[in-house]
């Protein structure tokens, strides 16, 4: 399952319907060369507009957007290299940081006929929640980095004059590009995603949006205990090491987590970041990761044809897009009814889904979720020119609108922790790496 990693900060004008009210403080349009100029045109991908001319005040930012249209993404699949793991790290059942896999499970594969797991056992007394109000941003993944500047040592940062280069042009959460992977076909949550450089390097990282909050606060105990499902599935169906058996009846604890952190490149843009791994293939013979993790999801059982032509339109989107970008190959899932007993077992291979939904009408499109992406990094590079931590730019998008962007100096939204600029500015950070705080 994938955590949602957000700045603890609201937005001053979140997710809502007040982009216009604002426009004055919104950015709009760029071209696909990462000059932005001035004319109120959407950015499309692939057209070629020229720099402001010199007649426009310097103290006059470029208003720009970009454009979210299907049709402008639907070219050739993008370059994405083969994601490399260099490296990973766990949380306790306290949160805490470790350089290590302590957390790490093992896949036990399941009696597939009708396994009958009852989702619902141990909610009421063997359930420790994580804290879902606390905003956790990067920290864990900048906490990895100072750990593992080592492995990131690259020709570019060699040649770097910064201290803080690290030869990657982006830093963030896997499940915030999943998020841009799926927007072009998103019709009901927004999101915010809060921008900043230093060394380089383009960190980003979420902003809880007001809806998000309000859902967050107003969840029925019914969307509570399903959400719980998922933890619960795994507990049947992973163990604590390649020998061992799953133990259904001990207590889930959503602060325990196992992280990839890999390394790959879409497009021009070299990428570094983090996501949750449910477990692993057991076999010892089992390829390297990620090739070896494997993805666990519940679904509510497949009863009509309807049913699942909403599944293949909607959830393998998600799924689909939360897999390919580390290299997991495979999720399995597992079938409920609607009282949260688990009735079937499907493994399904990620390069494989894309046969599955081919025969959909109005179906999603792999090609334009990378484009789509591909471009907004794009986007977010041109506007993003200001190396300096305490600089934000927070990028915004609705349903049917386009993605917007306003600046933020020494504000609520600035969220590179000072222990993290501290080090990484240090003149020494090269050679000796001190121990990021635990907490």
């Amino acid at each position: 399952m994938d955590q949602r990693h957000q700045s603890h900060h609201r937005p001053q004008h979140p997710n809502s319907n007040h982009h216009d009210n604002h426009q004055s403080t919104f950015k709009r349009d760029m071209d696909d060369s990462g000059r932005g100029h001035f004319q109120h045109k959407r950015f499309r991908p692939g057209q070629n507009h020229h720099p402001a001319g010199p007649s426009t005040p310097p103290s006059s930012p470029p208003t720009q957007s970009l454009s979210i249209q299907r049709q402008l993404y639907e070219r050739d699949f993008p370059l994405y290299k083969q994601p490399v793991e260099v490296g990973h790290f766990s949380l306790d059942s306290e949160r805490r940081f470790f350089n290590d896999a302590r957390q790490l499970r093992y896949y036990v594969e399941p009696e597939k006929s009708c396994p009958n797991f009852d989702l619902r056992d141990g909610y009421r007394g063997r359930f420790v929640k994580r804290d879902d109000r606390v905003k956790e941003k990067l920290d864990h993944i900048l906490r990895w980095i100072l750990a593992n500047r080592s492995k990131l040592h690259s020709k570019d940062t060699a040649a770097s004059s910064s201290p803080c280069a690290l030869g990657v042009d982006i830093v963030t959460w896997r499940g915030h590009l999943t998020k841009l992977l799926t927007t072009p076909y998103e019709t009901r949550e927004g999101w915010l995603l809060a921008v900043t450089r230093m060394g380089g390097t383009l960190y980003i990282s979420e902003v809880e949006t007001e809806a998000a909050r309000r859902d967050r606060e107003n969840r029925t105990e019914r969307h509570e205990e399903m959400m719980y499902w998922g933890y619960k599935f795994e507990q049947y169906t992973c163990a604590d090491d390649a020998q061992s058996l799953p133990d259904p009846g001990g207590v889930v604890n959503t602060n325990e987590a196992f992280c990839t952190v890999v390394q790959t490149r879409l497009a021009e843009h070299r990428l570094l970041f983090s996501g949750e791994v449910d477990c692993r293939d057991k076999d010892p013979k089992a390829p390297s990761p990620p090739a070896n993790y494997i993805e666990m999801k519940t679904s509510l059982e497949i009863s009509t044809p309807k049913q699942r032509s909403n599944f293949h339109r909607f959830k393998l989107l998600k799924w689909w897009a939360q897999s390919f970008l580390p290299g997991v190959p495979r999720i399995v899932a597992g079938f409920r009814d609607h009282d949260g007993v688990v009735v079937s077992v499907e493994t399904y291979h990620i390069s494989k889904i894309s046969q599955l939904i081919k025969n959909e009408t109005n179906c999603w499109k792999p090609t334009v979720c990378m484009n789509f992406c591909c471009e907004f990094l794009s986007f977010v590079k041109s506007v993003v020119t200001e190396d300096d931590p305490r600089v934000v730019h927070l990028f915004s998008w609705d349903p049917h609108r386009d993605v917007t962007y306003s600046i933020h100096r020494d504000s609520q939204y600035s969220f590179l922790p000072d222990w993290y600029v501290r080090e990484m500015t240090s003149s020494t950070s090269r050679e000796t790496h001190h121990h990021p705080p635990q907490t």
